[in-house]
């Protein structure tokens, strides 16, 4: 500063120095609109519930080819880059602002097909969910590399071949058997003919339900599959009934609950000369297990048009099959089928709602029948196709039930875990081919108990159930994973331990005990060599957990299902229908009782299922469950919501719902689930009950209330389901 002027002082510019003029950046211009339907309408991949609206943004003339419906996006949104689909494009926007243009396309692939948006809107609506949640589900994420490898002309020229081949092999139309569902009015066959199906020839209703599938139209039907080997085994039948639909001129969608049965479906379908699209067919497998490209390359060979028929698990249910003409759900009892994210969606309920808006037909199968299946027949919007008892009799398994009543002449011996009927025809069966050991639990010991005074074993840091992973290790806590080495009874203060449950390791160490130079398989999903695909026709134990049992070429020479208590014990809603479910999973795997299969079924289970097993009547069982559950009001009977959360903001979100004949129940302090453990605050959860004529009024009240929770940012957490699956 001049101490003068008061001025701050001047750098003088250098002798001939000239300073150049500040240039002024050029800001290009944004290019203009799209001369044809320049507005996007775009579901931004958003997870908060009040956002589950389509935004509208511009469609740059750079991006007008490449942003078609259906498209990966990148939009601005609230400042920042999300990722988005776009599904429509329209000609003049509804909001009066300005709007944004796209950011850029994400890729040209048009992964949510008209079809499959439409279903995705319906799924988010009849679970009280969001589109975006949907269709997370439905399209699996980008793989760069996949979406760019070569789709010549070629390979869909040998696919064409592939078909024109099998068509060419085809037979008359089977004449046989009165037609069960009616033809729709303008019906008309759609193929010369259609392949034999040997497999559904001893069901009734099976040769009509394929004759209409065949001709495009869209029968539902409700199929209880019988037992057996060969042709007559269930993945042959499958296999044959989506020929017959993909020789009709339409595609195939098969969703099934794991990667094994995924793999008996493809080899079945190669049977009936459906190959995979990698061997110039037209079947691509859709499964998550096979890894994020595999499960991509597959996802768009169905949507290039590539693959006319797609077996998959849980997700294919979205895959997008052209003009789908048969959807099929194999064993819907299976939990592997309830989607564990929101908005919790059901295959079963999925591929039904995908059906009546496609125009497609629906086979629901199983060995066993779901009470929700059950439904569907009992409703008359599906028919039932089941085989005469004569044929049940004779394709089954001879059936006993050990329980205590029967071995109460055994004496003492009676409460042995294998007692000596059950070992008597172990022994007996293995001299003929392999013996399969269903056993509920899975582990060594996962649950122990005092030997005194039988008092559960807790751990001492966090109170969680204690149990062995080994014969000669110390108990460890299914919670925090600590040894308890010095524990002893808070009760009594013995320190001793009991087994209370025995898991299939134990097991089959016991079983190599008893059966010195006996070949013992274990199967299951953590022991060391997995679940067990298939196993050879020779003498051996195959020890499995429920859904883990391996295939027998020529079926197993007997079967013994222990701790019949144990599985069929429980509160939860359609616990006996579930054990029979595995059960006859188990028992399907033997050969008839023509051939000497047996099935021993030890321990006192529930006596309906135990009843249930014996007659081999799952139908029964599932009516019978049915009435139980109108009369009290009970899932499927009527529509559920359950809201799970902090009390006080499942107080509000129900407050908010309006719904006519709706009744509150709750909410009720939840109990601790010793899988997960403690929860880090308690929750309560309420249930929300209306008649069927209002489920959908109540999912979109549920689904509006939790939109207003999310817009004012309301504290606390709340979960919901609609028809939760575990409501007990």
């Amino acid at each position: 500063m001049c101490p003068v002027t008061g001025t701050p002082p001047e750098q003088p510019a250098l002798a001939g120095l000239e300073v150049p003029p500040a240039r002024r950046r050029r800001v290009a211009a944004p290019p203009g609109p799209a001369a044809r339907l320049p507005v996007a309408r775009v579901c931004v991949d958003l997870a908060p519930a009040h956002l589950d609206r389509p935004f509208e943004y511009v469609v740059p003339q750079t991006l007008d080819a490449a942003a078609r419906p259906g498209v990966r996006v990148k939009v601005r949104f609230a400042g920042q880059d999300v990722d988005g689909w776009l599904l429509d494009r329209v000609e003049h926007a509804e909001h009066e602002g300005r709007l944004l243009p796209v950011r850029r396309v994400v890729s040209r692939e048009p992964v949510v097909t008209p079809q499959v948006a439409v279903l995705a809107r319906a799924v988010a609506d009849r679970w009280a969910g969001t589109l975006a949640d949907v269709l997370r589900l439905a399209v699996p994420p980008r793989h760069a590399r996949v979406e760019g490898e070569s789709t010549s002309d070629a390979a869909a020229q040998t696919a064409d071949a592939a078909v024109q081949s099998a068509d060419t092999a085809v037979q008359s139309a089977d004449t046989a058997a009165p037609v069960v569902v009616p033809a729709a009015p303008g019906d008309a066959p759609r193929g010369a003919g259609r392949p034999d199906a040997p497999g559904w020839d001893a069901y009734r209703g099976g040769p009509a339900f394929l004759r209409h599938v065949h001709a495009g139209g869209a029968p539902r039907a409700v199929w209880t599959a019988l037992p057996g080997t060969g042709d007559r085994r269930w993945a042959a039948a499958l296999a044959q009934a989506v020929a017959t639909c993909v020789h009709g001129g339409r595609g195939a969608l098969v969703v099934l609950p794991d990667r094994r049965d995924v793999d008996r479906v493809c080899a079945a379908l190669r049977e009936v000369d459906l190959l995979d699209v990698a061997d110039g067919g037209v079947v691509a497998r859709l499964v998550a297990d096979d890894g994020p490209a595999a499960r991509y390359r597959a996802f768009l060979a169905a949507l290039r048009g590539r693959a006319r028929v797609v077996v998959g698990t849980r997700a294919s249910a979205f895959a997008p099959v052209a003009d789908l003409g048969l959807a099929v759900c194999w064993d819907d009892g299976d939990l592997q089928h309830a989607e564990p994210r929101a908005p919790y969606p059901h295959v079963r309920d999925v591929l039904a709602l995908r059906s009546e808006l496609e125009g497609a037909a629906l086979l629901v199968g199983g060995h066993a029948r779901t009470v929700e299946a059950q439904q569907l027949v009992v409703s008359g919007w599906a028919r039932e196709v089941v085989a005469d008892r004569a044929v049940v009799r004779a394709c089954t398994p001879r059936v006993t039930a050990l329980t205590s009543v029967e071995l109460a002449r055994e004496g003492p011996a009676a409460a042995a875990r294998l007692p000596a009927p059950a070992w008597r025809v172990l022994r007996d069966a293995l001299a003929v081919g392999p013996v399969l050991v269903q056993v509920p639990r899975a582990g060594y010991v996962p649950v122990v108990a005092c030997v005194r005074c039988r008092t559960p074993a807790r751990c001492g840091a966090c109170h969680g159930p204690l149990g062995l992973t080994r014969g000669d290790g110390p108990p460890a806590c299914g919670w925090c994973g600590r040894l308890a080495t010095d524990r002893r009874c808070d009760e009594c203060g013995a320190s001793g331990l009991r087994s209370v449950r025995v898991g299939s390791e134990r097991t089959a160490e016991e079983l190599g005990r008893a059966f010195p130079g006996t070949t013992v398989r274990v199967s299951g999903a953590r022991v060391e060599g997995g679940v067990l695909a298939e196993v050879p026709d020779r003498p051996a134990l195959v020890v499995a957990t429920p859904g883990a049992e391996p295939y027998a070429p020529s079926g197993y020479a007997a079967a013994v299902l222990l701790d019949a208590a144990v599985a069929s014990a429980g509160e939860r809603l359609g616990a006996e229908v579930d054990a029979l479910r595995r059960w006859l999973a188990a028992a399907a795997l033997v050969r008839p009782a023509g051939d000497g299969g047996q099935v021993l079924l030890v321990g006192d289970g529930a006596a309906r299922p135990t009843q249930a097993l014996v007659r081999w009547d799952p139908a029964g069982l599932a009516e019978r469950e049915l009435d139980e559950r109108t009369e009290l009001r009970l899932p499927p009977a009527v529509r559920v919501a359950a809201l799970t959360g902090t009390r006080d903001a499942v107080a509000a979100v129900v407050a908010r719902v309006e719904v006519p004949a709706l009744e509150v129940l709750g909410p009720v302090p939840q109990p601790v689930d010793e899988q997960r453990g403690p929860a880090l605050e308690p929750e309560v959860r309420a249930l929300l009950r209306v008649p069927p004529a209002q489920g959908a009024t109540l999912a979109r009240a549920v689904a509006a209330s939790l939109a207003i929770r999310s817009a004012r940012r309301e504290g606390g957490t709340v979960r919901a389901q609609v028809d939760p699956t575990d409501l007990l």
